[in-house]
């Protein structure tokens, strides 16, 4: 309050208001994610009924400034408390935090449209990879690929994420497989990173298949990936996290332990692509070996999810994977949430199983194929999965003092996320404070 001018009338009728960079009003909903929202701010993910409770703020609006969020609040009382050179309606839509997405491979050149066509005429994903398809095929195309082609391919699947609402990703390599290709896919992400408005969250993922040229000589390639390819991404600093693929047709157990020991050693966080096709043991790995995710987990058993819980592991469930895949059977989502654990959900985006960069079509498959509710899909895509990555920042919740990453979408509650099917109702991202996207027409 500040005081009153001479002839002003009563002290209540006049107030300088804060100044802020941006206000975002007039949402219908505005869905915090907070349910601790009168606890101080802090990243922890929600676990048990926690996530099934999306703290809903009817008529919401937010203040923005410096990048963090100063309020959220109604409407009416943010317009009362704040002022901004920069306004933007949500027009009776639903804001909801940034989009995390924490598994994604988006360093390819070629698509491979042809093996979804294989798999619906009978093809399995391990008989496709013997033939040479599969993970290979990617190698193949990225190491003959031009540099050029592949910034280029890169930087329009960022704009693809941005406009899918998605404000942050981990994002891996793993089509290289020798260590020329590895750190180039490691640059790029830290080239595009640096000037895209998309939060890039890197992983050396070198152990994502046996290099072809290896194929008899396995362990000279584990060799390779813990002594040479890892010491020296941990020495430019190009990645956060390293990851395996620990299952039947993939890394033993104990190849993916030497890796994951060798990355642990150099400081690097742990991930690992874990029991999809196989119930072989790579969630208790990932668990005994303090990974802080294992993704997939679709042949999880029951001691696999509880070395989980009493590790912290995060699980991170792909079900658009399961769906390009036409699996009949997808990761357990309710005994994990029931068991206490941080369930996340990522895209799983790449060239051969996944060809989806959005995650709201990932909470409309998660409602649909893991029997998660809405709100529990959305607390995995957002809060939770901000849990998973390494950036600067609380994210994935609105709530003073966290990053500004929000999304205004163009329907009236945060139920259409999994009832509506289809369309994108992303019409506006605000990434860091500022908008980064907008529908043509929305503005």
């Amino acid at each position: 309050m500040g005081t009153m001018p001479p002839g002003s009338g009563h002290a209540e009728d006049w107030c300088v208001k804060e100044q802020v960079d941006l206000i975002v009003n007039d949402a219908a909903e505005v869905v915090t994610v907070a349910p601790d929202r009168d606890s101080p701010l802090d990243g922890r993910p929600l676990t048990g009924p926690e996530m099934d409770d999306p703290a809903v703020l009817p008529g919401g609006a937010l203040a923005m400034r410096a990048g963090q969020i100063v309020a959220v609040d109604t409407s009416e009382r943010i317009a009362a408390r704040f002022e901004a050179p920069a306004v933007c309606s949500a027009r009776g839509g639903t804001v909801i935090p940034g989009l995390c997405d924490p598994h994604t491979h988006p360093v390819f050149d070629a698509t491979r449209e042809g093996e979804f066509d294989m798999r619906a005429r009978g093809g399995t994903y391990l008989e496709i990879t013997r033939a040479g398809g599969g993970i290979f095929s990617s190698v193949r195309s990225l190491r003959e690929a031009p540099v050029e082609r592949l910034r280029t391919r890169l930087v329009e699947r960022c704009d693809r994420f941005l406009a899918c609402g998605t404000t942050s990703i981990e994002a891996k390599s793993g089509y290289g497989l020798d260590l020329a290709t590895e750190l180039l896919a490691l640059e790029l992400l830290a080239e595009v990173g640096a000037a895209h408005a998309l939060d890039i969250d890197p992983t050396c993922l070198a152990a994502h298949q046996i290099a072809p040229e290896y194929k008899h000589d396995r362990a000279g390639y584990v060799r390779l990936v813990a002594e040479q390819i890892l010491p020296e991404v941990a020495r430019r600093g190009l990645a956060r996290s390293a990851d395996v693929f620990c299952d039947e047709g993939a890394y033993t157990v104990d190849e993916a332990r030497t890796v994951l020991a060798a990355a642990r050693d150099l400081g690097l966080a742990l991930r690992v692509h874990a029991d999809e096709l196989a119930p072989v043991g790579a969630a208790e790995l990932a668990a005994s070996m303090g990974a802080q995710t294992a993704d997939h987990l679709v042949k999880i058993t029951p001691a696999g999810i509880e070395a989980m819980g009493r590790a912290g592991t995060a699980p991170v469930l792909l079900p658009a994977t399961c769906f390009s895949l036409r699996l009949r059977e997808y990761a357990p989502a309710r005994d994990m949430i029931d068991a206490g654990l941080a369930v996340t959900l990522a895209t799983d985006y790449n060239p051969g199983t996944s060809y989806c960069p959005s995650m709201i079509t990932v909470v409309s498959l998660a409602c649909g194929l893991l029997g998660m509710t809405v709100a529990e899909a959305l607390t995995a895509s957002t809060r939770n999965a901000a849990a998973t990555l390494g950036l600067p920042g609380v994210r994935g919740q609105l709530k003073a003092g966290a990053v500004a990453d929000l999304v205004i979408l163009d329907v009236s509650n945060h139920l259409f996320l999994g009832y509506q099917v289809g369309w994108n109702p992303v019409a506006a991202v605000i990434k860091g404070g500022r908008v980064a996207w907008m529908r043509h027409g929305f503005g």
